[in-house]
């Protein structure tokens, strides 16, 4: 059995402890009127001549005209900057909860295709599913706030832009808080439960007498895989692609999939390796680790071709409608934007490819670390350009979202490791696992 060991403990308390007390600081520095606006964009850029002129001469018709922009300007920035706490958590919280996911998706694909190397590897991924309960229901909670206007990550929550907008009046049906919160509570309910009974039954094939608890598991892992296919591209496109109401890509849900697997199973390889190195975990080999690190390599380079697919499509085209998606953080998020695709797609390129480093230890845990943070950042391009705008930085809220969540993430998963052996001893496999060598 696994203890929790008390320094990895009390590091992810004061992560939580850090980011909630950022968290906090970010929402109560958030501007609440036009007026602070005005004087933050007054210091960041200086007065607007003819702005000002506007508004202390209404007189004529060209003023009142001006004046009313300004204002209607300095409102939409405050949208913006209200929301970047919001968009801030938001992207922190879906990011982690989502690697959850993606950790019991390549869960159920083992199940699914009865494996033989992976076994040794079970516990490792039920330790890392358990955060999506928690992370579920604080994300839930995030679209319940949406849904009663507490923040505007998504403007066709809005009566009053619907009103105004023939596109998303077309969308109403299916982009309604309702129908919107009912699809996220099925989503998060069928994930939480298929994680929940994969659990029992694999911690009950270690004292059973045949397979039966296997073949259960088995059978419940088909029927995930089918709903997750399904729910996954849904959920990809309500809970990201609709901050950006008016813009769709075909291939969204598999972009979104793949940047939450890759992540998935570099936090897969991050456990083990970490669980490895204290000796509890001795009869994982190289071969095990090479082949994470295959996935790594692999997955990274099918999220590149689905981002190189959907941008060049996009941009060949050249539809006002979809261009307008990369023009913007392409002009405003340059760095994260280009950033990201040295961190996602070269960076592994350049480091996995190489046979006898997907053996490495610190090579994997360098190029874990790239991987985790590009997507990240991935998340955070999807995000941001629609919620905050041109308003954007790396702030206090960005850093303590990010510290709280892995705070949280780390004591859930290490909690979890605690309730069980770290090794399915009784699956038909593990025994084919544990001398798997290449």
């Amino acid at each position: 059995m696994y203890t929790f060991s008390s320094k990895l403990k009390t590091f992810s308390f004061i992560l939580m402890i850090v980011g909630v007390i950022g968290i906090g600081v970010g929402f109560m520095s958030a501007p609440k009127t036009v007026e602070e606006v005005e004087q933050i964009l007054s210091a960041d850029h200086g007065h607007d001549a003819h702005a000002n002129e506007a508004a202390h001469h209404g007189a004529d018709a060209h003023d009142a005209h001006a004046t009313a922009e300004h204002k209607e300007h300095l409102e939409h920035v405050l949208h913006q900057l209200q929301n970047k706490p919001w968009a801030a958590f938001y992207v922190a919280c879906i990011f982690f909860m989502l690697i959850s996911v993606g950790v019991l998706a390549f869960y159920a694909i083992q199940y699914v295709a009865q494996v033989g190397w992976s076994p040794i590897l079970f516990r490792v991924m039920e330790g890392i599913t358990s955060y999506l309960l928690p992370g579920s229901i604080i994300f839930f909670l995030v679209l319940v706030a949406a849904g009663m206007h507490f923040n505007h990550l998504f403007v066709w929550m809005d009566d009053a832009v619907v009103a105004k907008d023939h596109l998303l009046q077309g969308k109403v049906g299916f982009l309604n808080v309702p129908f919107f919160l009912i699809r996220a509570a099925i989503f998060l309910g069928f994930w939480n439960l298929y994680r929940y009974f994969s659990r029992k039954n694999s911690i009950a094939q270690d004292n059973a007498s045949d397979n039966t608890f296997f073949k259960k598991n088995f059978n419940i892992s088909a029927m995930f895989l089918v709903f997750f296919i399904i729910s996954e591209s849904m959920m990809s496109w309500d809970w990201i692609m609709s901050v950006d109401p008016h813009w769709y890509s075909t291939l969204f849900g598999w972009y979104v999939f793949a940047s939450f697997m890759v992540s998935g199973i570099t936090v897969i390889a991050f456990v083990t390796l970490y669980l490895k190195s204290k000796g509890l975990l001795p009869d994982v080999n190289t071969s095990h680790i090479h082949d994470l690190a295959k996935f790594m390599f692999g997955f990274s380079i099918f999220w590149t071709y689905l981002w190189f697919s959907q941008f060049m499509l996009i941009w060949y085209s050249n539809i006002p409608e979809e261009v307008t998606y990369y023009v913007t953080r392409i002009e405003d998020y340059n760095l994260p934007f280009f950033g990201m695709l040295v961190m996602n797609f070269v960076f592994p390129l350049l480091i996995l490819i190489n046979t006898d480093f997907k053996r490495l230890t610190w090579i994997i845990v360098m190029a874990g670390v790239v991987i985790l943070f590009g997507h990240y950042v991935d998340f955070f391009n999807m995000i941001m350009p629609a919620t905050v705008g041109d308003q954007w930085y790396i702030g206090i809220p960005e850093i303590s979202s990010l510290l709280f969540f892995l705070g949280l993430f780390i004591f859930v998963v290490f909690t979890a490791l605690t309730k069980a052996p770290l090794v399915a001893k009784r699956n038909p496999y593990i025994e084919e696992s544990k001398h798997f060598h290449y």
